[in-house]
């Protein structure tokens, strides 16, 4: 990445697909998603009755990070709240170390805010310890452990939450306005 590239947030959109897997292959070669489970992701999108954000940063042309969230009524501690659960976070080695993870994570949680949700969900894989100082830092906890849930590398995972999704992004910025966010590295 050169130090003058601009990185540009947007939703998420059916022609992304392929080259998101090109990059969701490379980083998780072991467990990567399908084009149907992102397909299917997809289809609850947009309109009205919107249960996942899902947002891409492009830089140059080409995708260098993606990320998706996922809510769901009546999950919360009181189950009556809506919950969020962080499906996917990526980012290309080029872009590893710029703020571009933080900078995905934020607008994962403006828009678990905007769906009113009182917690986040993410399971992270034990042995990626840079996501989960990311997660850490933006104050995500662990609660759990769930033994052999990266198949087929039966690798663990941690369970770590985020209570008030909303203390965690900056206030004012618009979680439907993606599109105009940008990164300068």
């Amino acid at each position: 990445m050169t130090g003058t590239e601009t990185v540009v947030l947007r939703e998420m959109r059916w022609w992304d697909i392929d080259p998101v897997l090109e990059l969701e292959r490379d980083l998780f070669p072991e467990d990567a998603w399908s084009r149907g489970m992102f397909w299917s992701e997809l289809a609850h999108a947009r309109g009205p009755g919107a249960t996942r954000r899902y947002v891409v940063a492009e830089a140059g042309g080409r995708i260098v990070g993606y990320a998706g969230l996922t809510t769901s009524g009546a999950e919360g501690d009181d189950g009556a709240t809506p919950a969020a659960d962080v499906q996917t976070i990526a980012v290309t080695r080029d872009h590893w170390g710029t703020g571009l993870g933080s900078r995905l994570l934020t607008e994962l949680l403006r828009a678990a805010t905007a769906f009113e949700c009182a917690e986040v969900m993410l399971e992270c894989r034990v042995d990626n310890v840079r996501a989960q100082k990311l997660y850490e830092r933006f104050g995500f906890e662990v609660i759990g452990v769930r033994r052999g849930y990266y198949q087929p590398g039966n690798v663990d995972a941690l369970v770590m939450r985020l209570t008030d999704p909303s203390a965690s992004v900056t206030p004012g910025h618009p979680v439907n306005g993606v599109q105009g966010t940008e990164i300068h590295g």
